[in-house]
Order: structure tokens, then C-alpha cells, then sequence
């Protein structure tokens, strides 16, 4: 039988976790809800051209570019017709191909028709203040196209979502599918909280590559979701006379324990180093996937087996309550 003398007693701080879980999640919900009254998409983070359609230039600049030079720039671009555009100034490191550049302006506004003379106004208005500025790319998707990205991306989502209920209902129980599902939109909230209050405070946009990790997220959770739950099963098959399901929960928790934080601590390790010294393009991809690897470890281990406690514990005191 397992040794309780060296167990972690998850169970008993039970509500804790449902309070740490609530912590984590209440200010995201919020920034969410506030982020869909006040922005003209009504999207709970802030979207990309990607699902919203319009145009990104961007200029590389030999030399280091402060956020306080955008303003100047802002103005050049306003006075040309460009209104409201987003701008942001990314420092890079220089590589061989682009051994001159030091910093991209990026700049995003309404859909630009290819050769349309906004483009080169644009390109102008950004030369006239750094002499040195070259265009290195231009990116462009549609509204339609934006829209209908949007919904391809929710249809993705949600079919995942489904076959996970459909896969877990079949191999364990009901109820395990229930606890890992909630699991899944507890992981799911976190992120999309994290990335709400970054867009508010950070102007930080999401695009096709944070669907991707999302859906990446998803599949870590409901893999570590599922060890967790195999164990229980099998511990329950074998002591379910002998101990309580706390307790065997408790023991089931420990056994896998180990082994989810050696496995996402390898997966962590590996996106910082992306995260530290890769694109910045990746940037926001992978503190998605570095985010959701915590909260996946910690959904799993303290907020899914212990939702499948509390039911197996209620449905056993319906069963000890006597008849009237």
C-alpha cells in the first residue's frame, strides 16, 4: 500500500486550490469582459490583422528606436490620411542577412490595396524621418478573409473541445470528463486572461499563431490530465476497499507527481531559450505555450482530480444517506 508517511495531502488543502484557481482566473475574466464593451470587435483579447483584417509595413532601421519617437511618426502618418494606426517598435539582433538593421518599425492600419499609392505616403512619411528606413515586408489580409479565419479558428476550438469530452467519456467516466473539461476552460481562461490585460496595458495582439498555441495547450493539459487520471483508476481497482477515494487520490496525485513536473519543466526550459534568443515574431506564441505549461501542470495535478474528489465524495454521501 503506498506509504502516506511521505504524501503530499493534496486533498486536504482542497479549497485553497479552488481559491487559488479563482485568483488566477478573476482579473483575466474581467479584463476579457471589459476588453469585449470597449473594443469595436467586441473580442475578449485584442485581435490581429489576422481576424480583423488590414495591413502591416514594416521598416527595418539601422539604428535603436525608442517608443518615444513614435509619436512623431504618428503624426507624419496622420497628416498624410493614416488614421488611428498601431504602431510598434521591435529591437532586434542583427544576423548576416540583415546586419544593418537594428530595430522594425511596424506600423498597422485599414486594408491597403496592393499598389495603391498609400503604400508608398507611407513609406515617405516614415523616410522623412529616418532617412535610413527600409520597407522588408507587407502583410495584408482582408476583412472577409479576417472574419472567416475568425470562425474556422472557434469551429477548431470547439471540435477539439468535443472529441476530448467524447474520448475521456468512453475511456473513464462521466464525471472524469466533466473535471478535465473544466479543466481545459480553466487552462484556456488563464492564457486568454493573461493575453486580455496584456492588450489593455501592453497593446499585445493575437494572431493564427495563438489559436495554435491554445489548441497546443489543450492537448498538454488533457495529456497530463489523463496520467493523472489512469492512476486513480488503477489505484482505485486495487485499494478501493482498503482506503478512502481522498485518500487514493492523494496517492494517485503523488505518483504522478514527479513525473508532470519533470515533464513540463523540460518543455518550460525549452520555450524560454525560444522565448529569450528566438524571433520576435514567436514571442507571443510561445509565452502562450510557456503560460499554458504552468497552468496545465497545476489544473491537472490541483484543480481536476480535486473536482473529481469533491463529486465521488458527494455521490458516496448520497449513498450513505438514509431513505425517508
Amino acid at each position: 500500500m503506498f506509504n502516506f508517511n511521505k504524501t503530499v495531502h493534496v486533498v486536504k488543502y482542497r479549497i485553497v486550490w479552488m481559491i487559488l484557481s479563482a485568483c488566477l482566473l478573476l482579473p483575466g475574466i474581467v479584463a476579457m469582459i471589459y476588453s469585449m464593451i470597449t473594443y469595436p470587435t467586441h473580442a475578449p483579447v485584442k485581435v490581429g490583422i489576422d481576424y480583423t483584417g488590414g495591413t502591416i509595413l514594416q521598416y527595418g532601421v539601422p539604428e535603436s528606436v525608442n517608443n518615444e519617437a513614435v509619436a512623431k511618426t504618428r503624426e507624419d502618418l496622420d497628416k498624410i490620411g493614416i488614421k488611428n494606426p498601431y504602431i510598434q517598435i521591435l529591437n532586434v539582433n542583427p544576423t548576416t542577412e540583415n546586419n544593418n538593421i537594428k530595430s522594425i518599425i511596424s506600423i498597422r492600419t485599414e486594408f491597403i490595396e496592393e499598389g495603391s499609392e498609400t503604400s508608398d505616403n507611407i513609406t515617405a512619411a516614415v523616410q522623412s524621418e529616418y532617412k535610413n528606413a527600409e520597407l522588408i515586408q507587407v502583410s495584408s489580409v482582408g476583412p472577409t478573409l479576417g472574419n472567416e479565419l475568425f470562425k474556422n479558428s472557434l469551429i477548431a476550438l470547439t471540435l477539439a473541445i468535443l472529441g476530448m469530452i467524447i474520448y475521456i467519456s468512453l475511456r473513464f467516466k462521466f464525471e472524469y470528463a466533466v473535471a478535465a473539461i473544466l479543466g481545459l476552460v480553466h487552462d484556456v481562461l488563464f492564457v486568454c486572461g493573461v493575453f486580455s490585460l496584456l492588450g489593455l496595458f501592453c497593446d499585445v495582439q493575437i494572431d493564427g499563431l495563438f489559436l495554435t498555441a491554445i489548441l497546443t495547450v489543450i492537448g498538454f493539459s488533457i495529456n497530463d490530465t489523463i496520467v493523472t487520471f489512469d492512476r486513480i483508476r488503477e489505484n482505485l481497482r486495487y485499494y478501493g476497499k482498503k482506503m478512502s477515494f481522498g485518500e487514493i487520490v492523494d496517492a494517485s496525485v503523488n505518483q504522478t507527481l514527479t513525473r508532470s513536473i519533470n515533464t513540463s519543466l523540460t518543455v518550460f526550459l525549452t520555450l524560454a531559450a525560444l522565448y529569450f534568443f528566438g524571433g520576435v515574431t514567436t514571442k507571443d506564441f510561445v509565452l502562450a505555450m510557456m503560460l499554458g505549461v504552468i497552468v496545465g501542470v497545476y489544473s491537472s495535478i490541483f484543480f481536476c482530480s480535486m473536482i473529481v474528489e469533491m463529486w465521488e465524495e458527494k455521490k458516496a454521501a448520497k449513498k450513505a444517506t438514509p431513505a425517508v
